[in-house]
């Protein structure tokens, strides 16, 4: 018991260094965003390159379609999507669900924007949001017309989630859709 209690310290501080060595990896504001090829709820695949130079690009990433939070934060979107859509902008959210389980949970709650489907979890390591439970983080990226990232909430509010999105492309100074 007495040589466990000494060796505490050192798992702490090799906890510790995993953890600062983990978030060095994590993305950053002004950092050009992953690209990604991932297929949607809406039966189209996209690509981040699809919008660079046309409009700006929210990837709204959530842990697991139909558990508690992710059906509130997809009922806001859904719900009040118009203030949203008001913006030169393309929003999605994503996970590393089955895209069956993205599709039923769109079609559940009555999203008219695209989920996407990482099953492989490529973009969510790319992206920095894979927990270590394997699901992505409830982290929203917003990416410029250039293709790098302005900004990164990493306290989304499910409830609010669309007119918090829709604050932070008015606070971004993303342009009204014409």
């Amino acid at each position: 018991m007495r040589k466990a209690l000494q060796l505490l310290p050192l798992v702490f501080i090799a906890c510790g260094a995993l953890a600062t060595f983990a978030s060095a990896d994590e993305l950053k504001v002004g950092e050009k965003a992953p690209d990604f090829k991932l297929p949607a709820s809406d039966g189209k695949t996209y690509t981040l390159a699809d919008f660079k130079g046309k409009e700006a690009v929210v990837l709204a990433w959530f842990p697991k379609a139909y558990t508690r939070g992710c059906t509130i934060e997809c009922k806001s979107l859904a719900e009040h999507g118009d203030m949203i859509k008001k913006y030169n902008a393309k929003y999605f959210m994503i996970s590393v669900d089955a895209l069956e389980d993205n599709k039923g949970f769109a079609e559940q709650q009555h999203a008219d924007f695209p989920l996407l489907a990482d099953t492989a979890k490529k973009t969510a390591e790319a992206y920095g949001v894979l927990g270590q439970n394997g699901l992505a983080n409830r982290w929203t990226f917003y990416i410029g017309t250039d293709g790098k990232i302005v900004a990164i909430d990493k306290e989304v509010k499910p409830a609010t989630s669309a007119e918090d999105m829709a604050a932070k492309l008015h606070d971004l100074g993303v342009p009204p859709r014409h």
